[in-house]
């Protein structure tokens, strides 16, 4: 099936073509889906898209008259693509469900013990030949409380790392884990009493609407004085010119994200030679206290070979028209 993939990105490139061993035309492109490139797909009976491509209504609409079929989505997350109109349209949407909650877990655990013992800093200074300790204490995970956010697949692997540091566990879900309850002591609560008693909070909650700024002021209002919060999810959850605020204040101790709610047009491209345009990130990136990573917790050469070999496989899915199990639909 001739399918259009956008956004090809150097570091998958061999592994669709791997996973793909010639059954499917690819077309494999470096742009990123916008108003403009959407042309691209003429001809093409499907599309695959990674996070940073807008699927928008109008978008959408251009691929139906393209003759776009279907919708083969290189992430877990779907927020990108508007499912109505996909469903309106009758064009069926796949994703990658799960493809190593391990990559994304242990990348969240890098950014807290960063954080903490200020490795960035610590290394600058070293290379510099400057080999004082000041200013780079940190604090025993051992004995602290980390409230986690989300306990399905990443958050489970999480909570599993994080015991074997000796942290006691908070969760929230709206659908609690006997197995992580009875093997690792978590105790599950509401967001607000999470936030009140976490020392170090991280999200692994999918962007819906009921969750779009789970993180905003009030609940931020609520932490306790020198929190680090942690988002390896997506960047819509957290409401960051509250967060600015927090950091402002103290409220904030730490900041680690690898997801930003506009990071479309800006991560996963070289802006070296740019000027940055975008004054919320260039703000928080002044803060000393403050780890950004551009969204790249997934990219670990397990997590690829599943992302593609799962990609493949709904496009054979789609074209033999039979369910892949990875369908997403408007209700999701």
């Amino acid at each position: 099936m001739k399918t259009t993939v956008f956004s090809t990105h150097k570091f998958e490139e061999p592994h669709l073509v791997k996973a793909n061993d010639g059954k499917h035309q690819l077309k494999l492109l470096e742009s990123r889906l916008t108003q403009e490139t959407a042309i691209l797909a003429t001809g093409s009976k499907a599309v695959s898209l990674f996070t940073g491509d807008n699927a928008s209504a109008h978008i959408l609409e251009k691929f139906n008259a393209f003759g776009v079929k279907y919708i083969a989505l290189r992430s877990a997350g779907f927020n990108h693509v508007d499912l109505a109109k996909a469903a309106e349209l009758n064009i069926k949407v796949a994703r990658v469900p799960a493809y190593s909650p391990y990559a994304i877990a242990e990348h969240t655990m890098a950014l807290i013990l960063a954080l903490n013992r200020r490795l960035i800093k610590a290394h600058n200074r070293v290379r510099e030949q400057n080999f004082s300790l000041n200013g780079l204490t940190g604090f025993d995970l051992n004995g602290k409380t980390v409230g986690v956010i989300g306990t399905g697949k990443i958050g489970s692997v999480l909570v599993k790392i994080l015991h074997g540091f000796g942290c006691n566990i908070l969760a929230q879900d709206i659908e609690e884990s006997k197995d992580l309850i009875d093997k690792y002591g978590v105790i599950y609560s509401d967001c607000a009493t999470l936030c009140k008693h976490a020392d170090i909070i991280s999200l692994h909650v999918p962007l819906k609407a009921s969750t779009k700024h789970l993180i905003n002021k009030e609940h931020i209002a609520l932490m306790k004085s020198g929190v680090m919060l942690i988002n390896t999810s997506r960047g819509g959850l957290v409401d960051t010119k509250a967060v600015i605020q927090g950091l402002k204040t103290r409220k904030i101790g730490y900041l680690g994200l690898d997801v930003y709610e506009e990071e479309e047009g800006l991560f996963f491209e070289d802006h070296s030679e740019d000027i940055l345009q975008d004054d919320v990130i260039a703000r928080l990136m002044t803060f000393n206290n403050v780890l950004i990573t551009s969204h790249q917790a997934f990219l670990t050469e397990t997590a690829l070979a599943n992302i593609a070999d799962t990609t493949i496989y709904n496009l054979d899915c789609f074209e033999k028209q039979i369910a892949s199990g990875n369908e997403v639909t408007i209700d999701e």
